[in-house]
This record gives C-alpha cells, structure tokens and sequence, in this order.
C-alpha cells in the first residue's frame, strides 16, 4: 500500500486567501499584516480590542511519553480542530512554530501530518515569518551589550565569573555547548568562558511566550538576570540598557501569526519553547486572541504528558490565568507495543499481550492529567497496522482507568476520521466538570515544589541535588523569587531521567544538575540527567535528505 507524503499532501493543498480565513473569525483585512498570501499576523490594536469578549473553551491536547514509534500530537491538535469545525463548533487551532534545529536534525518537520496538517508546511518549518530569527537576535544583542559593558570599563562591578547569561541559535550545534570568547589580546575584551543554546531554550522565547502585550514584555525583558558583582549582586538587563532595543527587535515577532488547516480552518502558530528544556507551550497572546474569537480553542503541550502538560497547568496557566476544560491524551497501540518491549521493526506483528503490558505508561499519564483536576479522553491515532484486537486491549484498558480512548483516522481522512473525539471533548468541556488547579501552591519552597512535581507527577522517591543547588535555591527565595514555578529539563522519553525505561517506573531517583533563574520568564529551571540545552544532530542528520528539486520544490521535509 502506497501513501502520499505528508509533505506531497501539503502541497496539494487548495489554501484559501489568509484574508478569508480571518473573515471566518472576524478580523478586519487592515488588522492582518500578510506575509504573502497565505500568512498573516494580527496587529496589536485588534488584539487589545478583544479585552471585554467572553473566552471560548481551551482544549488541551497532550501524549504518552514518546517513542520511536510516532504518536501524532500535533496531527491530532489539528485533527481535532478541524473535527471541531466539522461538527459545528466555532474552533481555532494552537502550536507551537518549528526549530531549524530539530527540522535538520530528526524531526524533519512539525506541522501534522497525513490530512491533519497546517499549510503553508515548507515555510512554517523553515523561516515562517522570522519569529524565531528575531529572538535570536534580541537575545545576543544582550550578550554582545554585557561583553561590550565590561570591555569600556565594568561601571555595574559585572564579576567576568557570574555572567549568567549564555548566547543562543537556532540550530543543533554540539561543538558551541561550552567555548571561550574573547580570546586574541586586549582588543578583543576579556576571556571568559561560556557557551551557546538553542533558540527554543533561550529566557527570550520563554518571555515572548508568556508575555501579555509589548509593555509587558518589556518589563520582563528588564528583570532578565544576567549576571551577578563580586559581591553576588544581580546585574539586569536594564541596568545594561538593552531592553528597549531587545523589544524594538521583538516587536513584530510578538503579533500571533495566522495561517490555516488543509481544511481552510484557522490555525494560530506562534512561539515555540521546547518542552524537554523549556515550557512547551505557544504563546499566551496567541492562545488569549484565539478564546475571544472561537467556541473552541485547541492547543498542544510538547511531547508527553509528564513534561508539556505539568508546564502548561503549574507555568502557562497558572501565569496566564487560563482554565483549561478538557485534555486529550494522545496514544498509538504501536506506542504501546514498544513500551511493553517490542522492538521497533516487530511493531507490525499483532501482539495483544505486548499492547496490555505497555498500557500503563498511558494510565500514569491519565491518572496524571485527571490530578489536575481537568476531565479526559484519549485518541488512539490510528496505523493502518493495528488490529481491532489490539485497539480493544486499549479501550478495555483506558476504561478500567475511569475514562474513555476513542479510535481516530484523521491522518487518513481528515476531519471526518475524527469527528467521534470532537464529539466527546464536546460533551466533556460542556459537562462543567472541569475544576482546574495546579499540584503546587505559589509560596512553597522552589526545592519542594520540585519534589512534588518529581514524586507526584514522575513517581519518584527523590530528588537528589548537591548543597550548591539547595543553597543557590534558598538564595533565589531570599532575592524573592521563591514564588516562581519550577520548569523541568529532563529526557522526554521517560518518566525518569533515563531515555531508557519506558512503562511506568517507580521508585527511581531524580538527579538535579544545575539551576537556572529565568526571572523575566517568571520560573527556575532545574537541569537534571544528561539532558542538553544545545543538543546535537544524529549520526544520519535529516538535513542531509532535505534537498530542492527539479522544480524547486522543497523535498525531505516531512
């Protein structure tokens, strides 16, 4: 059997002018600002012309913790939308933008897939409308204004030692993780050590995402910690004046951008921190716009449930105010199969036993969600490989978890494969049984608060940091940051801090690296296990297939 490529479909596409799509929510043409024809962002005075609207309801998709096998998050966010439309709800689609880094690396794309895409695909995952490139921008103007303070004399007594902040791009990139700068004589300012990170974790991204208006993502600009004295005082970026030019650079990059599903709905793509090393969610401004235009607003939180969702409920929702009404928990029966051991080339035998003894990584996840106090459904993103013995086991097993995981080939079909989840998320975001609130309250301990995510979420027995990190800690709660959440950087692909064990660990530890204060963001990211803030290409990288063809046409983007 032979399938059109994602990337085939995606150009088959019969898109509609953007101008129509923002008819569709009621966005006047003179409040898009087109990048071609076929994207768009909205302009900060409609946007401030929403405030007295009342909010539709916010649907958050989410996933079992990913495996080699593909789950389909974003193909099922968009799926659902377009099933939302279907069935007669006003609907409105949120992600996340791409990062070159992953787009060359191993992803090689991230815009859904199969008929459940967003379009123009080439474009959103390459340069899109600059977004990314003007964060980059804005973030290492900073490091060049520190550099260049301490080089005409040091005025703000910056300890060379203490300068916290790093530079960043949007590209995996190993050999920048840790250099030296400033080498080569007195011209070229003082040596010091430092390094580089993906755009996707820079503090910059993290404001942009959750940042209300340019004012106030200015003021956050401004309280960025960037270094420290000899004394251990902090050092803002305002003291080093760079605020102001930072968010003249981010002023359009701060507008949602608008572009639209293969079925002509519109989408909302805007921000993209990654959820292993950063928050994971799209931006707030993109995701408030959306519930003042649409009955439905549905959105992602990246890779699994124990990352991108714990962000979305105890960061982006807490910071935002946002009350989500349902989540939806991705899952694949080959998913399944491959967290009860089955090796990724057996995954298209059926192996009923393997589906059983794989589900409870997915019950974790649910039991999670549910804790939240947020109603939930699973979509089982259907392969053409899975037998109904083996999507029974599922269902069977998902109903034994107190709720109910729905079949869905919206890959195949589009939004007529999906139109029984739509259905569900329906009844449950209409039912009223959503009583949202974070695990952890504001004024806990930033050392337990990481704990209560670790044991509660994770199902750890502990969290292991040295007295350096505890220490650096209770520093950050007496300078009055103990306030702030706790974001995670850990390995995706496990409950634990080990990419390996798949299932539903317990009893394990969680190790803590190395932390950071990201107080313009408004959290403290703890690093734990070997995850990388740069990470590195693969041995076969994706950018060696991404190629244009005879035609010009993009190939190896999928």
């Amino acid at each position: 059997m032979s399938f059109k490529t994602d990337i085939e479909i995606a150009r088959e596409a019969k898109k509609r002018p953007i101008q129509e799509i923002g008819t569709k929510l009621g966005i006047p043409t003179e409040h898009l600002l087109p990048y071609g024809h076929d994207k768009a962002k909205i302009s900060q005075e409609f946007i401030k012309s929403l405030a007295g609207k009342k909010d539709g309801k916010l649907i958050l998709v989410t996933a079992i913790n990913p495996t080699p096998a593909g789950e389909g998050k974003t193909t099922t966010t968009v799926g659902l939308g377009d099933g939302l439309n279907r069935i007669g709800k006003k609907a409105v689609v949120c992600i996340r933008e791409a990062s070159l880094g992953p787009n060359f690396g191993m992803k090689g794309g991230a815009a859904g897939g199969g008929y459940a895409q967003v379009v123009p695909m080439e474009e959103m995952n390459l340069h899109f409308t600059g977004d990314f490139h003007a964060i980059t921008s804005a973030h290492n103007l900073l490091s060049a204004m520190i550099d260049n303070h301490i080089y005409w004399g040091n005025d703000l007594d910056i300890d060379e030692r203490r300068v916290a902040w790093r530079r960043v791009m949007d590209m995996n990139d190993r050999a920048l993780r840790d250099i030296v700068v400033s080498l080569g004589g007195v011209s070229n300012g003082f040596p010091r050590q430092t390094g580089f990170d993906i755009t996707v974790a820079s503090e910059v991204m993290a404001i942009l995402c959750l940042s209300n208006d340019l004012e106030d993502l200015q003021k956050r600009l401004g309280d960025i910690v960037v270094a420290y004295t000899r004394a251990k005082k902090p050092i803002y970026c305002r003291d080093i004046k760079a605020d102001g030019a930072m968010t003249v650079l981010l002023k359009d990059a701060m507008q949602p951008n608008l572009v639209q599903t293969l079925e002509n709905n519109p989408a909302f793509v805007h921000g993209g921190p990654f959820a292993n090393i950063a928050h994971g969610c799209n931006s707030v401004i993109a995701t408030k716009t959306a519930l003042k235009l649409g009955e439905y607003v549905v959105t992602e939180a990246g890779f699994g449930a124990d990352l991108g969702a714990e962000k979305f409920f105890d960061i982006k929702c807490r910071k935002a105010g946002l009350k989500p009404s349902a989540a939806v928990i991705v899952a694949t029966v080959r998913a399944m199969k491959m967290n009860g051991g089955v090796a990724k080339a057996d995954l298209g035998a059926e192996n009923v036993e393997a589906v059983k003894k794989g589900c409870p990584n997915l019950g974790r996840h649910i039991g999670n969600v549910k804790s939240f106090g947020v109603p939930v459904v699973v979509a089982i993103n259907h392969f053409f490989s899975d037998t109904d013995a083996e999507i029974a086991a599922v269902q069977a097993y998902v109903a034994e978890q107190g709720a109910e995981a729905i079949l869905c080939k919206h890959w195949a079909h589009g939004s007529a494969g999906i139109e029984d989840l739509a259905k569900k998320v329906v009844q449950l975001a209409e039912s009223g049984a959503a009583n949202f609130a974070p695990i952890y309250p504001d004024d806990m301990p930033l050392f337990q608060k990481l704990e209560t995510i670790a044991k509660r979420i994770y199902h750890a027995d502990e969290v292991i940091a040295d007295k350096s990190i505890r220490d650096q800690l209770k520093t950050w709660e007496a300078q009055g940051y103990g306030n702030l959440p706790i974001c995670v950087a850990k390995t995706q692909y496990s409950f634990t801090t080990d990419p390996t064990v798949r299932g539903a660990p317990t009893g394990h530890t969680v190790p803590v690296r190395e932390v950071r204060l990201s107080a313009g963001a408004g959290f403290v990211v703890a690093i734990c296990g070997e995850i990388m803030t740069m990470p590195g290409l693969p041995k076969v990288p994706s950018a060696e297939v991404i190629k244009l063809n005879a035609e010009g046409n993009v190939e190896g983007l999928f």
